[in-house]
């Protein structure tokens, strides 16, 4: 379905305001939202999709008009919340449209991390009174124009509607290109700290391509996967499942591996972590300034200080690295280091169009990780 078709519908609703978190499946439609809007009065990325609906609660407030919501639907566990306790028509019946990817859609291949997700999608979405509508390939201008009257109706009586999009669903012509000025990619960072890593250390990586590097960058060198966590789901919890593991390991340095839109998701775990004080615990943020796993769009890291943050948060060390030649030189000093540390190392926007996914199941990746620990 061309992306054209659906905003007609949409704008249709007195709709002018979009927010959410990036995806994948609806790149077509958040490229479109990028050529169209940018960042700014028509359109917030916002740091997680709960806030989202805030976002989107907020603007009916003021001006009476409903707003998109866009999220993977993994993302519906973080809008559970405001969708129950704020927009639902037993609170202040506040109409949104929520924009689903449907990843780990039954019968449809997909990674193990979105299997589960993706059998109840349809099934959470009516669990929460929100009423779905599909959108593939096949759907037509017609059955769209259906599907948008009885949205207006539901909205009409304060109700929320979701659009559930289809693998390849969506398609635009607008390309929007995301880049970045820093000389370093993530993957020549992953590789960096597999290699002036100790024997006994560890790694929790967040969910996306850098897990995927740090797997390949292991399989390169002839290595097994037991020292890594590899979090290829629940976007934004690493460093918790890290934290959790220092807590108990204190013979062990963990190294959590994270990103600035995994970071900003949850940032509350940073004063939670840096209250902790654990002399044992490495943070190491990827800050390209985007979500570039899932298509680029950017976050708001350019315009915040996240080692200030960090600092302000009670990591006892703070460090910073733009280019190779600094992040080699960080290694001495972290190793040093007494008392937690964080890490900001600034990469570039570029992955490889071959990169791999992991060979091992979540489960033998548990498995060879507990083992190792103990």
């Amino acid at each position: 379905m061309k992306i054209d078709y659906l905003m007609k519908e949409i704008e249709k609703l007195g709709v002018n305001f979009y927010t959410g978190v990036p995806d994948s499946q609806l790149k077509a439609f958040c490229d479109l939202l990028m050529e169209q809007y940018g960042v700014g009065e028509q359109h917030v990325i916002a740091a997680n999709e709960g806030a989202a609906v805030g976002l989107a609660a907020g603007h009916y407030l003021a001006t009476g008009n409903p707003a998109v919501v866009y999220m993977q639907n993994s993302g519906i566990g973080n809008a559970v919340n405001p969708i129950c306790s704020l927009v639902n028509d037993k609170v202040y019946a506040i109409p949104v449209l929520f924009m689903v990817g449907w990843r780990g859609e039954p019968g449809v291949h997909d990674e193990p991390q979105h299997i589960y997700q993706g059998e109840i999608t349809k099934e959470i979405l009516e669990c929460l009174g929100v009423k779905h509508f599909v959108i593939s390939k096949e759907t037509t201008p017609e059955e769209l124009e259906t599907y948008f009257k009885e949205i207006k109706e539901e909205f009409k009586l304060g109700h929320q509607c979701a659009l559930v999009v289809r693998k390849g669903a969506l398609e635009s012509e607008a390309k929007v290109k995301y880049t970045n000025h820093y000389p370093m990619s993530r993957e020549e960072v992953v590789n960096c700290f597999v290699d002036h890593m100790q024997e006994k250390d560890v790694i929790v990586s967040t969910t996306g391509k850098l897990s995927r590097e740090l797997f390949e960058a292991r399989e390169a060198r002839g290595q097994g996967h037991e020292r890594d966590f590899l979090t290829v789901g629940s976007m934004g919890h690493s460093s918790m499942i890290a934290m959790g593991i220092a807590r108990k390991k204190r013979d062990r340095r963990v190294f959590c591996l994270d990103g600035d839109g995994a970071v900003l998701m949850h940032m509350g775990s940073l004063a939670v972590a840096g209250a902790d004080k654990l002399n044992n615990f490495v943070h190491v943020l990827f800050n390209n300034g985007a979500h570039e796993t899932v298509g680029g769009l950017p976050t708001v890291s350019e315009s915040i200080s996240y080692p200030e943050i960090a600092q302000a948060c009670g990591y006892d060390h703070i460090f910073k690295a733009q280019n190779k030649e600094e992040l080699v030189k960080l290694f001495e000093q972290i190793y040093a280091a007494e008392g937690s540390v964080f890490v900001e190392v600034k990469t570039n926007l570029v992955s490889r169009a071959d990169l791999g996914r992991p060979t091992t199941t979540p489960i033998q990746n548990k498995e060879a990780f507990m083992n190792f620990l103990k």
